[in-house]
């Protein structure tokens, strides 16, 4: 079996970033896809805060250009995700699919999946009103009415920010008590702009046959009474899960999942490497991902010239 230099498992911007660098500095990198290929950018629509491109890129379309650039310096793609790691050994041993690999540097860039609410059109819908993003999206309905579902502190950062842009912000809590810190809290209640429905619950977004949002369907959980709220989009500021749960008990990760890594992308375990949002649970945006994906790969570089591999 070939020992590979490098292995980068995921496919958005901070993996395909990786690879182009550790293709360009011919380390023959071998990028596993996982299970969301393109990473959160595939469903994006229209990407315009990614430098370069001033009229915007579709999101599918970026993840497809980097992939491309990639490939031209040698970087190959092999589809599926990674269901068990042995990072204690050396090489690395990997195994996705029906297939193991082994490499002397692993590069995670594996990102984190956004927690969706499972209404029946909710999927249908991303990239047409409904977004895990606000700076991503916010923009976009500049003047609209729009909804941000959750309780904790995202919910409430998301909705403060995106009052830069909307008329209206209706934050839309299931219970009536919330997790957000005081201060979060306090400064979203102040903000006149953002009204609260709490004890409330979303059975489902409308409508997928005008292909944009138009308003959702609620429900109050003490009454039962349900109604449709007007909105032109809807925000999930639920979280995110990191993609790391196959690395559990190898690296170090915080109580959310989010692997813990020192001097930007160092890991514990010499030769372990995570960029992107996998390791990043404050930025989480296409640009900050590629850039750590870059920084990756050039500490696999120095990495494997120090080793004397």
């Amino acid at each position: 079996m070939d020992i590979r230099n490098v292995v980068i498992v995921g496919s958005g911007c901070a993996g395909h970033t990786a690879a182009l660098y550790s293709a360009r500095a011919n380390l023959k990198p071998l990028i596993i896809e996982g299970h969301e290929p393109g990473g959160q950018l595939s469903m994006t629509t229209l990407v315009e805060n990614f430098p370069g491109f001033p009229e915007g890129i579709t999101g599918p379309e970026l993840i497809e250009n980097m992939r491309k650039q990639a490939s031209r310096f040698g970087a190959e793609y092999r589809m599926g995700h990674v269901v068990k790691a042995d990072l204690s050994k050396r090489p690395i041993e990997l195994s996705f699919g029906k297939e193991m690999v082994q490499t002397r540097t692993l590069i995670i860039a594996s990102g984190a999946s956004a927690r969706w609410l499972g209404l029946p059109n909710e999927h249908a819908l991303i990239g047409h009103g409904v977004s895990s993003c606000a700076t991503c999206d916010g923009f976009f309905f500049s003047g609209k009415e729009i909804a941000v579902i959750g309780g904790g502190d995202s919910a409430m950062e998301e909705a403060t920010f995106l009052t830069r842009f909307a008329s209206k912000v209706t934050l839309i809590h299931r219970r009536e008590q919330f997790r957000a810190s005081k201060i979060m809290l306090d400064r979203a209640r102040a903000n006149p702009k953002i009204e609260f429905l709490t004890d409330t619950v979303v059975d489902d977004v409308l409508d997928v046959s005008k292909k944009e949002v138009t308003a959702l369907r609620l429900r109050n959980r003490k009454s039962g009474e349900s109604w449709d709220l007007p909105v032109s989009a809807m925000f999930l500021g639920i979280g995110h899960i990191p993609n790391a749960k196959v690395f559990e008990g190898q690296l170090d990760a915080d109580a959310d999942g989010y692997l813990i890594t020192h001097k930007n992308v160092f890991t514990k375990v010499p030769g372990v490497f995570a960029c992107g949002d996998v390791q990043d649970r404050r930025y989480r945006q296409a640009i900050t991902a590629a850039g750590s994906g870059c920084m990756a790969a050039l500490e696999v570089e120095k990495y494997l010239e120090e080793e004397g591999l």
